[in-house]
């Protein structure tokens, strides 16, 4: 007869063995298979400055606190405004802001310069057009690999009726 330790330990050495052939391509593609939401996410930089980024790793955690997650590549170019910042927005797009996205997405460009937007109280822009829009203060940071993975407190939230852009395999998707 068997134990439980040696039942379990040729999965175990199986699963370790699988995590060490993983490429980081491969498993991208795989993430893509799960359909998404596109949001774009804000904040006010050090200077006062307008901050945003396209971010499709988002979810929601808790309706009771009213909690969010997202998550902040290390290597992109606003990491340390986020990094620093104690409010943000979180705008969830609609299935008409996919240009809206592509532009958020990119380095190096001014992305407010012709966007409708206003300044919360907190400094964090808000932009006008969104599905969804939920003002947060920020309430906890954990390390993820790669990424920072920030936990917000929804302070504020508004609807527009729009569909929402969604993101799958790599490409933008709207509902059918």
């Amino acid at each position: 007869m068997s134990t439980e330790a040696e039942l379990l330990a040729p999965a175990n050495a199986d699963i370790a063995e699988q995590h060490h052939k993983i490429e980081p391509l491969n498993l991208r593609q795989v993430f893509g298979q799960f359909a998404t939401g596109v949001t774009i996410v804000t904040t006010g930089g050090e200077s006062g400055e307008a901050v945003g980024m396209t971010v499709s790793s988002f979810n929601t955690v808790s309706l009771d606190p009213p909690l969010i997650l997202w998550c902040i590549d290390k290597k992109t170019g606003c990491f340390d405004a986020f990094n620093q910042c104690e409010h943000f927005a979180i705008h969830v797009l609609s299935d008409q802001q996919d240009n809206l996205s592509s532009l958020f997405a990119r380095r190096g460009v001014d992305k407010f310069s012709e966007l409708d937007y206003h300044m919360s109280a907190q400094g964090v822009p808000l932009l006008h057009e969104y599905c969804a829009r939920l003002q947060c203060t920020l309430t906890a940071r954990h390390e993820g690999g790669d990424h920072l993975i920030m936990v917000g407190r929804v302070d504020a939230m508004h609807t527009q009726d729009r569909e929402p852009l969604l993101f799958h395999r790599g490409a933008y998707a709207r509902i059918a």
